[in-house]
């Protein structure tokens, strides 16, 4: 198929941007790496009426490590992200996640802010913004402002985007000394996305963990924590007794569905699977 009509515009900044998207009555969509978007409007998914192509906007390709934040621009392309030294050292849960992300051809075109923007339940990024606490940057008619992954994620392909907004950017806290972190997800194929996934982030203290946030994706609508999971592993040295009352909390924590691709049933086995898995990494029982 062949997509529907539509006009197209090339931003020259931001402000632009936010300009071109206000005239169009919320019917404008903003084109990055257009990895996603290309194909929902060669099949009809999609049918705005403009596109805003924010791909000549400067800096919006740059990641920035200051004051103990990482910064990563909208237009950073996940196959530049996933060689670069300072986001390996400072943000090693994206680094350790981006070679899951599509395959090479699909990294070295699509955006790390069109990834979160686009919001798929099943995709790396999103969980590892919840994993760690990240805010993400937007520009819109109001101004700008930054919103924690927390509230980002409200639904299925829902975020805190409104219709006149742009991404610019994610904003990461670097990672200091006894940051733990650990990811793992099953895929029927590399490169698919995945049935269950799993981005982990922890502080070691002594022998055990603090600051636990398990995010996990493929099993409903938005990346999602665990927090009765979280809660029991928190604190003293995880036993093995206290793993297993973490695996079985995961039966209240995740409520997934049955699909074409896996049955609830076999997602929620999945999740129990890779929950030891990402203990072991955390604790440093398998290398990160």
């Amino acid at each position: 198929m062949k997509p529907v009509a539509f006009a197209y515009a090339k931003a020259r900044t931001v402000d632009h941007a936010i300009e071109l998207l206000s005239g169009h009555d919320g019917e404008a969509r903003v084109l990055a790496g257009g990895q996603s978007l290309m194909a929902t409007l060669n099949m009809r998914l999609s049918s705005p009426s403009l596109l805003v192509d924010i791909n000549g906007i400067a800096g919006l390709d740059q990641i920035n490590c200051e004051a103990g934040r990482v910064e990563i621009g909208a237009l950073v392309r996940a196959a530049a992200a996933e060689g670069s030294a300072v986001i390996g050292q400072s943000v090693p849960l994206v680094a350790a996640a981006l070679p899951y992300v599509a395959h090479p051809a699909i990294r070295n075109r699509g955006t790390i802010g069109g990834s979160v923007a686009l919001a798929d339940p099943a995709a790396e990024l999103p969980a590892c913004l919840l994993a760690l606490r990240a805010e993400i940057a937007i520009a819109g008619p109001g101004g700008r402002r930054r919103v924690p992954a927390d509230e980002f994620f409200r639904g299925l392909f829902e975020t805190a985007l409104g219709p006149r907004d742009v991404l610019t950017g994610i904003d990461f806290p670097a990672a200091g000394p006894g940051a733990r972190f650990g990811f793992a997800e099953l895929a029927r194929r590399h490169g698919d996305y995945a049935l269950v996934g799993l981005a982990a982030a922890a502080q070691r203290e002594g022998e055990g963990l603090t600051n636990l946030r398990l995010a996990f994706f493929g099993v409903g609508s938005t990346p999602w924590r665990a927090r009765r999971a979280e809660a029991l592993l928190e604190g003293a040295l995880i036993d093995p007794e206290r793993l297993d009352a973490a695996v079985s909390a995961l039966n209240q924590d995740l409520d997934p569905s049955d699909d074409l691709h896996a049955s609830a049933a076999l997602r929620r086995h999945l999740a129990a699977v890779i929950l030891r898995r990402v203990v072991r990494q955390l604790t440093g029982e398998e290398p990160q």
